[in-house]
């Protein structure tokens, strides 16, 4: 047996639990009734069965499906993008609704023919679902948008949960692995997040399996935590076609409880590890438990201030 075809075959641990049962099949439905896309699908995530017969998360993909990027990765179409649709938010808002969604994630094709990169529209699709679902906590996703300050400031105006922006893989292999997107770049907008709103917690993801070594796995938790990201999600990379990268390796789940401990020590307030998990995988957990991590912070850091005052 070559080396190519030991990569393709996948391990026993990677085989994906099918449930078309009738809360996955009416989602289905109503997202084409609502002309609304969803990364679930658009992006082949081996996890949309088990969210979407739950109905607990969902990623809405906004901004429309077709990429101007094209990240060797990913299976979401590269193109000339439509016209904006500014229907999307309040339609993504209803389904959101009659989901009975607790977690949203809003999420997005890479949009460098808008001079905001599609932050005005993430930012409205964020007040809708909030009119509607004042329960419900809500993520966004969004791409770099070129690193442009002003457009951050647009979209944290409407006062997301949760911020989410995935580095995907180590420094080294930035430029194979993403198109147009830079490793210190989007480092540089996971923390500005924080300057804008020092209590909002942020988020990113890395793959695994595209020949990165576990030194330089470690370096990217570093450069995460120095730039004050709270959240951080592993996962086997997995080829979506046979135009993308190929996988290297397979990870071992021991090799991803590993990984999670390491990340705990060293720092996140939270992290999902494993080989299906992707960003949004249990999203609505890391929200919960960030966010509490931050008040506690936030309280700790009043307290001292006020011993300062009195001495």
């Amino acid at each position: 047996m070559s080396k190519q075809e030991e990569y393709v075959r996948k391990p026993e641990w990677l085989k994906i639990k099918l449930n078309t049962n009738k809360s996955y099949t009416g989602l289905k439905k109503l997202m084409r009734k609502n002309r609304l896309n969803t990364v679930c699908e658009e992006a082949r995530c081996p996890n949309i069965h088990e969210c979407w017969s739950e109905r607990q998360t969902a990623t809405f993909m906004i901004l429309g499906d077709t990429c101007t990027r094209g990240c060797r990765f990913c299976a979401v179409k590269t193109g000339l993008p439509n016209e904006l649709d500014w229907g999307e938010p309040q339609r993504v808002a209803d389904s959101a609704k009659i989901m009975g969604l607790k977690h949203v994630v809003v999420t997005a094709v890479a949009r460098d023919d808008l001079k905001d990169g599609g932050a005005a529209v993430f930012a409205e699709t964020v007040r809708a679902i909030r009119r509607e679902n004042p329960g419900c906590t809500i993520e966004v996703l969004p791409s770099d948008m070129k690193g442009d300050y002003e457009s951050l400031h647009t979209l944290m105006d409407s006062e997301p949960d949760i911020f989410n922006h995935n580095i995907e893989t180590v420094r080294r292999l930035t430029k194979k692995v993403r198109a147009i997107a830079q490793y210190d770049r989007s480092l540089l907008l996971l923390q500005r997040v924080k300057e804008i709103a020092p209590n909002t917690p942020t988020k990113s993801s890395i793959m695994v399996g595209l020949g990165e070594t576990k030194e330089e796995l470690i370096e990217a938790m570093d450069d995460l935590l120095a730039h004050d990201v709270d959240i951080v999600t592993i996962g086997q990379y997995l080829q979506p076609t046979k135009k993308h990268l190929n996988v290297e390796r397979y990870y071992h789940p021991d090799e991803f409880a590993e990984l999670k401990e390491i990340a705990l020590k060293k720092g996140f307030k939270h992290c999902e590890a494993g080989p299906l998990v992707r960003s949004s995988y249990h999203a609505d957990e890391q929200v919960s438990a960030a966010s509490k991590q931050n008040r506690i912070k936030y309280m700790k850091g009043i307290e001292e201030q006020e011993e300062k005052q009195i001495f």
